[in-house]
């Protein structure tokens, strides 16, 4: 009898094991799918940036090149006019970062620590900016703007940065609010005794120790805003004032005359200067599939290189933050 018990528990916990395993690996299996099927674009772009033409009008060739080029890489920072408009990427960009993390933390300060009538409504007002449209206000903050002249420059995008609004500005309030408010409060009661006010105990106590919650913003904030192409399409009109992904569409269209010139319409910036090129020129303008998936990395590797270097002190920070509670 307790032989027999003994080879049953065998026999089950052996059955429990060959589950788990089957279970680990159909999961293994399942997630690669899914993996796949949200890096395929990825892979894509890659793949095709290094075809020369002769693999791109060729059927056969699918992922690996039969003659692979890098000159779809020197033409791409060529059409996209690359360093001036990464420096206007960066500036916006930048100054975007800066913004979200005063102006919001100290937002998110104050409705995280005082007393105040409304403030209940207020907070309220700002989650609905989380999940309201920004279509919906498009029309009279245009008017707005163009009333003032701001529209043609970069004003209409950054001015309302300071004001705590902007692209997301509601998601980094909430952020924010929610870590000051597992911060003790006996750490800014010790500051308010050693005569610290309300300005130096946020800068000297509270945004320090935010540093979780400081690098979700930078990294949501960069993201966001380096691939923002809505707000420069409706309020920068020069091209030279464009920032890297809206050159995009520059090169877009040249892609469009590489298929067939004859089907650019005027509505489009290059219609006229593409249909007087010589046929020397023309070439030499004129972008392929592959070079128009090479434009489309250089644009988002400084997005990927700044993740990658951020990646684990951001998954911390999700991890620390309120926006796990």
């Amino acid at each position: 009898m307790k032989r027999f018990k003994m080879t049953a528990h065998k026999f089950y916990y052996g059955v429990l094991r060959k589950g788990k395993g089957i279970y680990s690996l159909l999961a293994l299996i399942f997630l690669m799918m899914v993996a796949f099927v949200f890096l395929y674009p990825f892979l894509y772009m890659i793949v095709t940036s290094f075809k020369s033409f002769s693999d791109l009008n060729d059927i056969s060739v699918n992922w690996i090149p039969k003659a692979p080029t890098l000159s779809n890489y020197p033409k791409a920072v060529f059409h996209l006019e690359y360093i001036p408009h990464f420096f206007i990427s960066v500036g916006l960009a930048g100054i975007t970062i800066a913004a979200k993390l005063f102006v919001c933390s100290y937002i998110a300060y104050g409705f995280a620590r005082f007393q105040f009538f409304g403030r209940g409504v207020l907070f309220t007002i700002v989650l609905l900016t989380m999940i309201m449209p920004v279509q919906t206000i498009l029309l009279p903050q245009y008017i707005q703007f163009a009333q003032r002249k701001w529209v043609g420059t970069p004003l209409p995008i950054l001015v309302p940065q300071f004001f705590g609004l902007g692209l997301k500005g509601g998601i980094f309030i909430f952020l924010f609010r929610q870590f000051f408010l597992s911060i003790p409060k006996s750490l800014e009661e010790a500051a308010k005794l050693d005569g610290c006010g309300v300005v130096g105990t946020y800068a000297r106590i509270a945004l320090p120790t935010a540093q979780s919650a400081i690098i979700i913003t930078i990294v949501l904030a960069l993201v966001w805003s380096w691939n923002d192409f809505y707000e420069p399409a409706i309020y920068l009109r020069d091209i030279h004032s464009w920032p890297l992904p809206k050159m995009l569409e520059q090169v877009y269209y040249y892609y469009l005359a590489y298929l067939n010139p004859s089907n650019i319409s005027d509505k489009y910036t290059l219609a006229s200067e593409i249909r007087t090129m010589d046929p020397a020129t023309l070439q030499i303008k004129l972008v392929s599939e592959g070079t128009l998936m090479a434009a489309t990395f250089i644009v988002t590797v400084p997005v990927l290189l700044m993740y990658t270097f951020l990646q684990r002190k951001f998954m911390q920070g999700i991890e620390r933050s309120g926006l796990v509670d």
